[in-house]
């Protein structure tokens, strides 16, 4: 089965004037659009025009979409929407739009987070009611350095280009305000006041259920690939009662499912550590560390928020990951050796809360992409196969507006070419992708950390010394690069360094300084860092295409 795009678009012409994305008219009353579907009979022996595999924050939302649109869906999930497996599965998520860390991603991820925050107060104020439980709690998040930094610096920056309110506050009147933080060797505070915290389990919940008295259907089962025609796939094969599953469209959502459903695809394409986060228990009758008393906050390497009622999980600390494992068989009660990093912070910022009790912890995993972005593309051999991952530690929040961009791609709805390169899986290409593994493209994505933190310290003190006399890095850097070196190899860009750089003596230097120059000037432009070096071997730099993104 397959969709007649013509009646298809006749179907969704109403729906479509409802849906939004970042750049269409905000909707009537505050209120999630429904464009006017009303609730089908379950599927009963039928075929759907979708399954969407996974139930989390990617795959909810968009089989919520998918219906809103006017498709059948049926919505897979093997342990269920909100299951303690799952990334989205701890009590609780964060909604920031302080993406300025994000590389040639920080505008795209800056100005999707915001519309985010929006949606989830409109979608809380109808189905968080119809449910009758809050989900989303606008806490503001205040972010905390002892200087400034990049990230620091390029919030600030786009914040003002995207016209995101915030404030740059002084750490004495933070203190002042809120004097359960010690902020002694803190100089730098930035709050975003519309920034807040989703129950996060309860969410995905909320989400399966208003797909399903939308007319969706939830089934339970593990998901395997079934037939194929040709370069189709016909149907999946579950665990579950529903046993074989057909319909037009397969969507995977499979969070840090990924590597292991399609390992040679997806497995050098996403990493999935555990994340840690640790729940302590408030002081009696002091409420000054649960909402709305306290913002949550940004510290380097931990995040957090203030308890949140009626339950009082407790004040949440979050610690970065670990070890990528199997999210089927990992253990979710981790080491307590986390327990004295997380007291240790506490201790440091909060003080009062340096012998609470530890009340519940959490392990979940992330889907950590090669290129730190979605990956939303096609399946490389099957056409009506789609991939929808990749949140990469902060996918959750942009589900609601992930969700619809989703459906609408797959209902051919969705034609920005750069929005789709920019979730394309080539852009995760890696140098075991590149050697031809399944969807292997030939060439390595300079998003995928092709240089080392150490190379690109050198390659700035070999730029200033030898290059700054005639060069600026204003002049290697931005549109002014993307444009001359996007989609070229980073051997062109060694050779023009070792061409005509020194301008008095090119080629003085040694392979080994043009190379970190190249590394400079990639981490000068957005691509992160990673733990293999840059080779300054020509065979290898040639593998190595520098990805090009000039935004929207």
């Amino acid at each position: 089965m397959s969709f007649d795009r013509r009646d298809f678009l006749k179907k969704v012409a109403a729906a479509q004037a409802g849906l939004i994305l970042g750049r269409a008219a905000p909707v009537a009353d505050g209120q999630v659009p429904d464009a006017e579907v009303k609730p089908t009979t379950p599927l009963v022996g039928k075929a759907a025009d979708v399954i969407v595999v996974g139930a989390g924050a990617f795959g909810g939302w968009t089989a919520y979409y998918l219906r809103q649109l006017g498709a059948s869906v049926r919505l897979v999930d093997a342990y269920g929407p909100g299951n303690s497996r799952a990334t989205s599965g701890d009590e609780t998520r964060g909604v920031r739009s302080s993406y300025g860390d994000r590389g040639i991603w920080a505008e795209l991820w800056m100005s999707w987070a915001n519309e985010a925050i929006d949606r989830w107060t409109r979608f809380d104020a109808e189905w968080g009611r119809e449910m009758k439980v809050r989900l989303f709690f606008n806490t503001g998040d205040m972010i905390f350095r002892a200087r400034p930094e990049p990230f620091t610096d390029k919030n600030q920056e786009l914040w003002k280009k995207l016209r995101i309110p915030y404030d740059v506050l002084k750490a004495e009147d933070v203190a002042r305000e809120y004097p359960v933080f010690d902020l002694k060797d803190i100089t730098v505070v930035l709050h975003e006041p519309r920034a807040g915290v989703v129950r996060a389990r309860r969410a995905c919940e909320v989400v399966a259920e208003a797909f399903r008295q939308a007319g969706g259907e939830v089934l339970m089962g593990y998901a395997a690939l079934g037939d194929r025609d040709g370069n189709r796939l016909q149907n999946i094969r579950t665990t579950g009662p529903a046993a074989t599953l057909t319909a037009g469209t397969f969507v995977f959502a499979l969070g840090p499912w990924f590597p292991k459903a399609f390992p040679g695809l997806m497995g050098p394409r996403i990493r999935t550590p555990l994340g840690y986060v640790h729940y302590f228990g408030t002081p009696p009758g002091d409420d000054r560390f649960t909402f709305p008393n306290l913002p949550s906050y940004n510290f380097p390497g931990v995040t957090g928020w203030p308890a949140l009622g009626p339950d009082n999980r407790g004040f949440r600390v979050r610690l970065r990951g670990d070890t990528p494992t199997d999210p089927d068989t990992s253990q979710r009660v981790f080491d307590r050796k986390k327990d004295k990093l997380a007291r240790e912070f506490v201790k440091q910022y909060f003080p009062l809360l340096g012998d609470a009790p530890l009340l519940e912890t959490r392990a979940c995993h992330y889907e950590l992409s090669a290129s730190r972005n979605f990956i939303i593309d096609r399946h490389p051999e099957l056409t009506n196969v789609w991939f929808a991952g990749g949140g990469s530690a902060e996918g959750f929040k942009f589900g609601p507006v992930l969700g619809e961009y989703v459906a609408k791609r797959v209902m051919g709805l969705e034609e920005d070419a750069k929005l789709a390169d920019a979730f394309s899986l080539k852009m995760s290409e890696t140098l075991v992708t590149a050697k031809g593994a399944a969807g292997g493209g030939g060439a390595v994505s300079s998003l995928t950390g092709v240089y080392t933190e150490a190379q690109a310290r050198k390659g700035v003190g070999t730029y200033n010394k030898y290059c700054s006399a005639c060069h600026t890095p204003a002049g290697h850097s931005g549109q002014a690069f993307q444009s001359t070196w996007g989609g070229r190899t980073t051997f062109e860009l060694f050779d023009y360094l070792r061409t005509t750089m020194p301008s008095d003596n090119p080629g003085r230097l040694s392979r080994g300084q043009y190379t970190d120059m190249v590394a400079y000037l990639l981490q000068l432009n957005g691509m992160p860092a990673g733990q293999r070096r840059l080779s300054d071997d020509p065979k290898q730099l040639e593998l190595i295409r520098i990805a090009i993104w000039l935004g929207r």
